[in-house]
């Protein structure tokens, strides 16, 4: 006899008591049960939260920079993040902590440093010399709103414009204010009688860095002598000014307009611009000014020292880009691009966004590149938000040799190289691309099979598109981390548009592997008429919403947004298909009404016996082609029409079986709330808010098709009736139908195993039946459909992205999956959704010796039911011989919806569900191998296939309240933990970690939570995260190792780490920004420049602009905050042997390169001495023997 212990009693009222608190209560476990005797080493010193990486295109861009010679990039966003990007594998994420939009950035060329500029008038310099960027210094402007800024290359003095017109100078070094202003009267003077407007540009001239262009928005350009400080010339022009850029003589600028002209100006010249183009307005014939078109943005005028390989051509047409292909179009508009260079190796490049005429609706946005009488138009998919010519040299005042135009779309980053004919685009290798459709789901896994990655680059590799640029990515700054993680990580990600990615993410990267495209398989709607069945997917009916891998046998399996799934199997082979397998399901779920004469004549659901599954049906190569019922109603028709043409099949995921759930009796199909694939048992099972259907996808047959409640038997605790049968409707067993013309054969219906074989009715009971169904029709029809279409817009806000529908209210009951998205208030018991599926190989009632292949089945109102499998051998008899299922009648309850469930052993280590490893099924096997195979039955590869009878396991569930313990085969609660009271649990699992398994959990206020399996003992509770929209919620997840990722944007992933072991390698698994590289030297001024003064002129700005000059600028005007970038950045810098060395070795080299060119100096003053004493010597003999008198 056991003996009763009090204090576990007393124990478990205490944890009780104080459930009801925020924090999580302690564990529980159920008086009298047998505590499993297993070893945990997880504690809570092994967990620490933190953000690793953030990957993806940066949403809502808004500014761009380059630095020439790191070669980084930079890109700034509407929320004040910061992306920078330097060689494949090297990024970088940081973010503003006010969140405004960053509006310019500015590189500190080679110094490692970057200033922002944001729209809440603030400046921040970043520290780039360090693995986690921070902010150094930072500037608040009070009484001016920033508008545009200006640092000149190796200069300390930031040129600050306002929106009032004047321009402030920065100590970058100290981040303080000049006492030196330019203020917007004295710069216009009395050239404009009203204000000139904010500045929009500011440059120093190549050639004299004492003259400073300044150009306002209202088309007044001034240039201002910063040593005299008043103006030296004004331009005017009557069109506002977007944009100005020199030539890097000196001598010449170019405006850009908003009436989508180009002004180019003779700076000695000021009266009127020496030409002016429109490059895309329509050339009148009595030379009147060309009409007006769209504004052009920006301007950038480039020049080369050679005349690149477009000397002596002429492009006349029109060259559109879209993704990477060029067509030829028509003709642009005639005009002559007339210069003052007089040779073509002289003529710039002038490369200019916007300018459109208005008449060419519907045009993408453009980008014109124009070089001599060269044009060529490149049509975008995106608006541009910026663009940057990239040039081999820093340096302004000598030719820029530009190589190639980096384009800043609103979804996308371009990059064109313009040293090759026709101006190809380079492959973009950054992950970019995740938005490429809108992310509708994603799962994670980690430690994955070694040979995966391979596998999936190989057939990936095909799918690359042609034409890109023969040279390599110029943006190549930047080292690459050392890689701490040895194991491959794989993320899925579903799209709106059908498609499945699969990238792979091992070691802190992302690199896109593999595409696969679901709809390939359905037939696509032409015209506005062919719509689909449904209004659930008029906008994207080929959505995924649930994706199931399996990564040893590789076998995929996908539910869509209309109700359908389909089967993939990997295959390095190319095959062709005549007919696409196909299974149409109807799963409907109806309750008794009162009236119902019906509802006592239903047998009720007693001890499920043992049944025989129904013989394999021949796949349907079409939809059926009944369309309607007896009363006019949509019936047994799918949402998509499946091809019935040959398909062929690249190598990759290949379609195995195509399912569809079909309308019922006018109702569309309910959305698939779960999804599960079981490659050894070769059986896939999904089910909705109607119930649940399990398929043999090796025979292509239904197995079992029954409604939510029918599950239960006569364990049912709402005590709910079974639906009452209709005319012409498959009893709930029924699965798939044969039909032909509308004729339903009984002997054709999949039956259930627990459905009763009853007597046919006769004709009177049938005609009373029929009367009372048209009678309940008829009231009920306009409330069904109302209901349906509810339900309909339900689910669809649930399952697509925010970016396409609007967020739901956390606190709307629609958002907890415990009351389904489908239920309503009038249905809420008897909508009861399949929420979660598990194979597995355990104990199915308690009175089992010895584990059996099994699913169990979690629904939204918390019950767990196990349905039993019983298999035939494997190999042939396994395609010969049906599988058997049957509900075990066994039922446990949990507070919430379930989430998750797994298994444990005796020892506590994890049950994996059995899977069968991949092999090719497209080539012949040999006569060995298919003796192996018939001999074969498929086993769980788990240790409990290879426990002794009377072992016991333990089973892991997860619901949206509480995780529960439970001790198989006797199914006693071992352990219970309430999660939380106040919130519910969005993403639950068990995962692997430091060589044990834990729960972690996602909650919808925020909190990340692990807890010990088996115990179920806190061990991590840290607030993260508050659940702001349902992007979140449908794509967070969690992996093994430690890992876990969401969609924190439409276009950005966000991976973090629970692991404190990967929280102390992640500084040395970061890619560094910064890297020693050597300043390019200055261009030669030449003899005759050197001798007459007509090189560049210097200035000395600290002289002009330091305190002692100007004096000390006003405190009201702007407020310095010091920032935590230094300390930050020793700390960071410091951590870990690795670090200090890195540290180390910079400093040696930045110390061997300042001797370096210390050296080479010393070596060239020593030159130059001894060529100016052999030229004096020389000299000296020359005239020693003359007079004065001789010549």
């Amino acid at each position: 006899m056991r003996k009763f212990n009090i204090r576990k009693v007393l124990d478990g009222l205490t944890a009780g008591s104080s459930s009801a608190s925020q924090q999580p209560p302690p564990q529980q476990h159920t008086p009298g049960s047998r505590e499993p005797e297993i070893q945990e080493t997880l504690q809570s010193e092994h967990f620490q939260l933190c953000k690793t990486v953030r990957h993806g295109f940066p949403y809502q861009p808004s500014a761009l920079a380059f630095d020439p010679v790191q070669k980084i990039l930079a890109v700034g966003t509407q929320t004040g993040a910061l992306r920078l990007f330097g060689r494949p594998g090297v990024e970088c994420y940081c973010q503003h902590d006010s969140g405004s939009a960053v509006i310019q950035l500015q590189f500190l060329i080679n110094e490692g440093a970057l200033v922002s500029a944001l729209a809440d008038d603030t400046l921040h310099l970043w520290n780039l010399r360090q693995k986690r960027p921070a902010i150094l210094h930072s500037l608040k402007f009070c009484r001016e709103r920033i508008t545009f800024c200006h640092l000149p290359f190796q200069s300390k003095w930031l040129y600050v414009g306002t929106e009032r017109g004047n321009i402030h100078i920065v100590n970058v070094e100290s981040f303080t204010l000049s006492g030196y202003v330019i203020m917007w009267n004295k710069a216009i003077e009395l050239s404009s009688k009203s204000h000139p407007g904010p500045i929009v540009h500011i440059s120093d001239n190549p050639m004299d860095e004492g003259k400073l262009l300044i150009g306002f928005e209202s088309g007044t350009v001034v240039l201002w002598d910063l040593k005299s400080k008043k103006g030296d010339y004004r331009y005017t022009y009557d069109e506002a000014i977007h944009s100005v850029a020199w030539h890097h003589e000196g001598k010449q600028f170019i405006c850009s307009h908003s009436d989508g002209t180009l002004t180019i100006w003779n700076v000695r010249s000021p009266a009127k611009p020496v030409q002016t183009i429109t490059p895309h307005g329509k050339q009148l014939k009595d030379g009147k000014k060309p009409e007006p078109c769209k504004p052009i943005l920006k301007v950038e005028f480039k020049t080369s020292r050679s005349g690149s390989c477009r000397q002596g051509q002429v492009f006349n047409k029109k060259q559109l880009w879209m993704g990477s292909n060029f067509q030829a179009g028509t003709p642009l508009n005639s005009w002559e691009f007339c210069t003052t260079y007089r040779s073509l190796e002289e003529e710039p490049f002038i490369i200019l966004s916007g300018g459109l005429s208005y008449d060419t609706v519907g045009r993408r946005p453009c980008l014109t590149v124009m070089h001599g009488k060269s044009t060529a138009v490149l049509e975008m998919d995106y608006s541009i938000v910026d663009f940057l010519t990239l040039c081999e040299t820093p340096y302004t005042n000598d030719f820029q040799e530009p190589y190639a135009v980096v384009v800043l779309l609103e979804k996308d980053l371009v990059l064109i190289d313009l040293a090759q004919n026709g101006y190809p685009i380079f492959e973009n290798p950054y992950p970019l691309s995740i938005h490429e459709s809108p992310v509708t789901c994603c799962e994670y896994f980690a430690d994955c099979p070694v040979d995966l990655i391979p596998a999936l680059y190989s057939v990936g590799a095909r799918q690359k598109r042609q034409g890109y640029s023969k040279k390599e990515w110029p943006i190549n700054g930047g080292n690459w981390g050392l890689g701490a993680q040895s194991y491959p990580e794989i993320i899925i990600t579903g799209h709106a548009d059908g498609s499945v990615k699969f990238w792979d993410a091992s070691a802190i990267t992302l690199q896109v592997l593999y595409k696969l495209k679901t709809a390939k398989v359905f037939e696509k709607s032409r015209n506005k008429d062919d719509k689909p069945n449904t209004d659930i997917v008029d906008e994207d009916p080929y959505a995924i919403q649930i994706i199931s891998w399996c990564p040893e046998s590789r076998m995929l399996c996908i539910a869509g947004v209309s109700a359908h799934v389909i089967i993939y199997r990997f295959s390095k082979q190319e095959v062709i298909i005549e007919v696409i397998p196909m299974l149409e399901v109807r799963l409907l779920y109806e309750i008794n009404d009162v009236e119902s004469p019906e509802a006592e004549q239903a047998p009720p659901l007693s001890t499920p016996v043992g049944a025989t599954s129904p013989q394999p049906i021949p796949p349907q190569s079409h939809p059926s082609t009944s369309s309607s019922s007896s009363d006019g109603l949509r019936d047994n028709v799918p949402c998509l029409k499946v091809k019935n043409t040959p398909l062929k099949q690249s190598p990759g995921y290949q379609t195995e079986l195509v399912i569809q759930l079909v309308w019922v009796g006018g109702e569309p199909p309910q959305q698939i709330t779960s999804l599960a694939v079981n490659s050894s048992y070769g059986l896939v099972v999904f089910g909705n808010c109607n119930g649940i259907a399990i398929v043999d996808y090796l025979q292509k047959a239904v197995l079992l098709n029954l409604g939510t409640i029918e599950l239960y038997g006569s364990n049912d605790p709402y005590r709910r009736e079974p639906r009452s049968p209709r005319k012409s409707r498959q009893p709930s067993g029924a699965g798939l139908c044969d039909i032909n013309e509308g004729t339903v054969v009984p002997e054709d219906r999949c039956k259930s195993p627990t459905s009763g074989s009853s007597s046919p009715l006769n004709s009177d009971d049938e005609q009373k039946m029929n009367n009372f169904i048209e009678k309940v029709k008829t009231k009920s029809r306009k409330f069904s459909k109302m209901v349906a279409s509810d339900i309909a817009k339900m689910s669809r806000k649930l399952s697509l992205p925010t970016d396409l529908k609007p967020d739901l209210d956390v606190k709307d009951n629609s958002f907890s999956r415990s009351r389904s998205s489908s239920v309503t208030s009038i249905d809420k018991e008897s909508r009861e959704a399949i929420s979660a599926l598990h194979f597995c190989e355990t104990f199915t009632r308690k009175a089992d010796s010895s584990p059996s292949p099994c699913l169990w089945v979690g629904t939204t109102l918390g019950t767990v039911l196990v349905i039993a499998l019983n298999l035939p051998p494997g190999g042939e008899q396994r395609l010969l011989q049906p599988v058997i299922v049957s509900p075990s009648g066994t039922v446990l309850r949990l507070k919430g919806g379930i989430l998750r469930m797994a298994f444990l052993d005796t020892t506590g280590c994890l049950v994996p569900p059995a899977y069968e490893s991949w092999r090719e099924h497209n080539v012949p096997e040999e006569k060995d191998e298919k003796e192996k195979l018939k001999k074969k039955r498929p086993v769980s590869v788990s240790p409990s296939s290879s426990q002794e009878i009377n072992e016991n396991q333990y089973a892991v569930i997860c619901s949206e309240k509480q995780a529960k313990v439970i001790a198989l085969p006797t199914q006693n609660c071992a352990y219970k933990q309430n999660i939380t009271e106040t919130s519910f649990v969005l993403r639950g699992d068990i995962v692997a970690l430091s060589n044990s398994i834990c729960l972690a959990c996602f909650c919808a206020n925020g909190h990340i939570m692990t807890f010990s399996l088996p115990s179920l003992r806190p061990l991590l509770d840290v607030y993260y995260l508050p659940l702001t929209n349902m992007r979140i919620a449908r794509t967070f997840c969690f992996t093994n190792n430690g890992q876990a990722l969401y969609l924190v944007s439409p276009t950005e992933i966000q991976r973090l780490t629970y692991s404190q072991e990967t929280c102390e390698n992640l500084q040395e698994m970061l890619g560094e920004l910064f890297t020693p590289v050597e300043t390019p030297e200055a261009p030669n001024r030449g003899f005759f420049k050197g001798l007459f003064g007509g090189g560049a002129q210097s200035l000395d700005r600290e002289e002009l602009f330091g305190e002692s000059s100007s004096g000390k600028a006003s405190r009201s005007l702007a407020q310095h905050i010091p920032g935590p970038g230094g300390i930050e950045g020793v700390k960071g810098a410091a951590s870990g042997v690795v670090g200090e060395l890195a540290r180390a070795r910079l400093a040696l080299d930045e110390r061997g390169q300042k001797l370096g060119d210390l050296e080479e100096r010393t070596a060239a003053m020593l030159s130059s001495a001894d060529s100016f004493s052999k030229h004096a010597h020389e000299m000296m003999l020359k005239y020693k023997d003359k007079k004065w008198y001789q010549f």
